[in-house]
Order: structure tokens, then C-alpha cells, then sequence
């Protein structure tokens, strides 16, 4: 991978198939995963082994659907901007939710060091209930 939009690129594909052990190659072993206030179950993870236990095998637990949908990556230097949606259903409520939402990627020596998530969380607390 030569840019760091193309490590991004890999992280979501890691993400969508679950092939968690690239996802951790993509990591610094330090990283600083931090959803922002309010999303449901999100928090400040360290450690590309916490964000996969804590953040992504806990999306099976709670939602039957829950996807990402890219609508633009824009480089910004050593970090990288992915501007999307959030899309699911969850388990019990069986609802559907579409929330707007922006990833900052800080990436050094083509690794990913730190996450930082926008989004707009009431559509997905909704979807709870």
C-alpha cells in the first residue's frame, strides 16, 4: 500500500469481511480508538486487539445488520477523512436506522494510530428502542 487513503481502503475491507488479523497489520499496536460521545457502547479503546474485542465482534452481539457506506475519502496529509453513513438493524427492536457520520484517520509510517468518529447517534439510539 503507497498511500494512505489505500491503507483506509484496506482498514473498511478488513472491517466489511472480518479478517480481523489484517486489520491489526493495518494498526499501530498502540492505537487510540475513540468514538465519539454518546454512540452506543463507544468509547476510548487502545490497542488494535481492543477495538476488534470491543467495537466490532460487539456490533454481532447487538445488531443484525450494521454497515458502513463510504461516500468520500479525502486526504488531509497524514490523515485521511472518510465522510459516510452508518446503516443497520438491531437484533430485538428489529429497526432500521441510516445515521450521517465522519472517520479521521491519523496514520504515521503507514500505520493507523488513531480513529476518531462523528456521527450522529440519535437515529441509532432510535433503532434501540
Amino acid at each position: 500500500m503507497n498511500t494512505n487513503i489505500e491503507i483506509i481502503h484496506e482498514l473498511y475491507r478488513a472491517f466489511k469481511e472480518k479478517d480481523y488479523d489484517a486489520f491489526k497489520l493495518i494498526c499501530d499496536k498502540s492505537i487510540s480508538w475513540n468514538q465519539n460521545p454518546g454512540f452506543p457502547g463507544g468509547e476510548r479503546y487502545i490497542g488494535a486487539e481492543a477495538v476488534v474485542e470491543n467495537v466490532f465482534k460487539s456490533f454481532d452481539d447487538r445488531w443484525e445488520a450494521w454497515t458502513f457506506k463510504v461516500h468520500e475519502f479525502l486526504d488531509a496529509g497524514n490523515v485521511v477523512i472518510v465522510t459516510g453513513q452508518y446503516e443497520g438493524r438491531h437484533i430485538s427492536a428489529q429497526k432500521n436506522f441510516v445515521s450521517e457520520a465522519a472517520h479521521f484517520y491519523t496514520i504515521k509510517n503507514q500505520r493507523v494510530m488513531a480513529f476518531q468518529q462523528y456521527c450522529d447517534t440519535k437515529p441509532i439510539w432510535d433503532a434501540m428502542d
